[in-house]
């Protein structure tokens, strides 16, 4: 079975990084696992549940929160994934010439005409040299992490009676020594199933190396098929796999990041609740993904928004992952947070907020199914007349003032980025009628568009500073502004876009990564630079000609990766140092964004 040969390993990760966390999961549920093979954050039965793992988030009053497979006398580890798939190896040595090597997977392959992916967690522990004495920890919290679940034990199995899920661990390991949480020496191979609470009928081995192969198969034959560029592929493959393994397959929905409350900078409070589908971040990854070629989850996310979709069309920024719209924040006591820096917060208060940019980011979201012949069921009239009332909606919120993408919680404008989002739906609701031959809609909505573009650059448009504004009422710039031709809301040649790419380069770059803005905040002026916003700029430079100094500039911010190349929300400008939720799928769009247009052509390859 091959390990990745770029993987990225230690050369990409500063030793000061803390975020050393691979991600696993199926499209169910997903499981964060440290440097030495701990299992610290896991929702069970799905991303937006009761953390069973929530060690990452500093329980106050009990020991655990973690599934360890701990080596006596550690001293060091690797850990990479094996090439092209979801599935974390690490190995363990000891002081004494000792090794383990443990495969860390959620199951995932094609069965019966659908996808098998139970919300289950299977390790494979192997001694690969001297004599391994290991200690097995499963220690699951509930009610985040308030309280030690009860528990039942039989002859291969324990159980833990968890709010929402029980919790089985199936086992070839002998049961008393994971109860007692017994050190042993690892002498054979040996499997750990942890899931739902269901008898395993088979040979545990026997399930558990079917699982592995299949799995591996499943996630390489998924790799084999995306339109990768020539350049920096295992940064791209590993983004890929990331971004597919933050979409909910029941409903569709993509999460924002897999956490709660890791703070965008230290003790900064900027802690928020990420495990849940904003529709902007949702459209940025579809887009992503489609450029690759990997076009159902554009499929799936549509099925999610046409559930969540109104009558009139209007929608929040956020919904639940279940279609839930009321989404409560609240702080949690029980938790200390990460690193001990609270409060840790469950719920996210931006549901109530307006951000009219969501019309635009749907409808972009949308615009490939009606063009891209490959697909099974692609759009119709039908689905064009599903989503002409978002396109009302942005028509009529265009100029009306709103918290922005940026969820201003104290403040409301109308911001420059919000406007040119709602002229993107008109604009391609337009394109999307003109080419299912609509002639009448297409021109209403050609009008619309119109309309919107010349009322949005007279407001938004400082001649005398020389570059766009980020919003209508003000004069400050914001990373947004980056986006202007992305959408096509401007050339790339346009002077006015040319001259507002090098003023964010002079007043938001701060080395190898960008502020979104300066300008104080609800809560003061930001610390960290937010890192899709880095990539956007690198993909501007691009867009007006600087390509050399953008593939520089992207070489280096790439190896700001942690050591298995994912990426949170927020980096540290003087280390490097990542902070923020994680992975975060914004910055993993980034990257393939970037890469994508930076890479040399296959051509040049051959």
């Amino acid at each position: 079975m091959s390990v990745d040969a770029t993987a990225p390993g230690a050369t990409l990760h500063p030793a000061s990084q803390s975020l050393d966390l691979g991600v696993i999961g199926n499209g169910s549920f997903g499981a964060l696992v440290d440097r030495e093979a701990r299992v610290v954050w896991s929702c069970m039965p799905a991303f937006d549940g009761d953390p069973a793992f929530c060690a990452l988030l500093s329980p106050r009053d009990h020991a655990g929160g973690d599934f360890a497979i701990e080596l006596e006398d550690f001293e060091r580890s690797e850990q990479e994934y094996l090439t092209n798939t979801a599935i974390l190896r690490t190995v363990l040595h000891d002081r004494h010439g000792s090794a383990v090597e443990i495969l860390d997977f959620a199951p995932r392959w094609k069965n019966n005409g659908r996808i098998y992916r139970p919300v289950s967690i299977i390790r494979k522990l192997r001694p690969l040299s001297g004599t391994p004495r290991i200690r097995v920890r499963l220690r699951p919290l509930a009610d985040w992490g308030a309280r030690k679940p009860e528990t039942t034990w039989g002859s291969n199995h324990i159980r833990w009676l968890l709010p929402d899920f029980t919790m089985r661990l199936t086992t070839d390991v002998p049961v008393r020594f994971v109860r007692e949480e017994t050190p042993f020496v690892l002498a054979d191979t040996a499997h750990l199933v942890l899931g739902p609470d269901e008898s395993l009928l088979r040979s545990i081995a026997g399930y558990a190396e079917e699982a592995l192969d299949r799995t591996v198969e499943y996630w390489r034959e998924w790799a084999r098929y995306l339109s990768v560029p020539l350049d920096w592929q295992d940064a791209v493959i590993r983004s890929a796999i990331t971004l597919k393994l933050c979409q909910y397959e029941d409903s569709g929905a993509i999460i924002a990041a897999m956490t709660t409350s890791i703070p965008e900078a230290p003790g900064s409070v900027r802690n928020w609740d990420y495990r849940y589908c904003w529709l902007r971040d949702a459209a940025f990854v579809v887009r992503a993904l489609n450029r690759l070629g990997a076009t159902r989850s554009m499929e799936e996310f549509l099925r999610y928004i046409f559930n969540i979709a109104t009558h009139d069309g209007s929608l929040q920024p956020l919904y639940g992952i279940d279609f839930a719209e009321e989404l409560e924040e609240i702080e949690v006591e029980s938790l200390a947070g990460y690193r001990g820096m609270g409060p840790v917060r469950r719920g996210n208060l931006a549901w109530v907020q307006k951000q009219h940019d969501v019309y635009g980011s749907v409808v972009l979201a949308s615009t490939q199914l009606f063009f891209d012949q490959r697909l099974a069921h692609p759009g119709d009239a039908a689905a064009f007349a599903r989503l002409e009332p978002l396109g009302e909606r942005a028509f009529a919120l265009h100029d009306q003032p709103d918290a922005g993408l940026w969820e201003f919680r104290g403040r409301a404008e109308v911001h420059t980025y919000t406007a040119a989002m709602c002229w993107a739906a008109c604009d391609r609701l337009a394109k999307i009628a003109g080419n299912l031959g609509l002639g009448e809609r297409r021109d209403h909505w050609r009008s619309r568009a119109d309309t919107i573009h010349a009322h949005t650059v007279e407001r938004a448009w400082r001649g005398q500073a020389g570059h766009f504004s980020a919003s209508f009422q003000s004069d400050y710039l914001d990373a947004s502004l980056l986006l202007l031709a992305d959408i096509g809301f401007l050339s790339p040649d346009d002077p006015r876009y040319v001259s507002t790419v090098e003023a964010i380069g002079r007043d938001l770059r701060r080395g190898d990564a960008l502020f979104r803005y300066i300008a104080p905040d609800d809560f003061g002026e930001p610390e960290t630079s937010f890192t899709i916003c880095t990539f956007w700029y690198i993909d501007a430079l691009a867009a007006i000609g600087r390509t050399d100094e953008a593939r520089a500039m992207f070489e280096r911010v790439l190896s700001r990766r942690n050591h298995l190349g994912l990426l949170s929300e927020d980096t540290a400008f003087e280390d490097g140092e990542a902070w923020g939720n994680f992975p975060q799928t914004y910055s993993h769009v980034g990257l393939i964004i970037a890469a994508m247009r930076l890479s040399r052509s296959w051509q040049e390859a051959s």
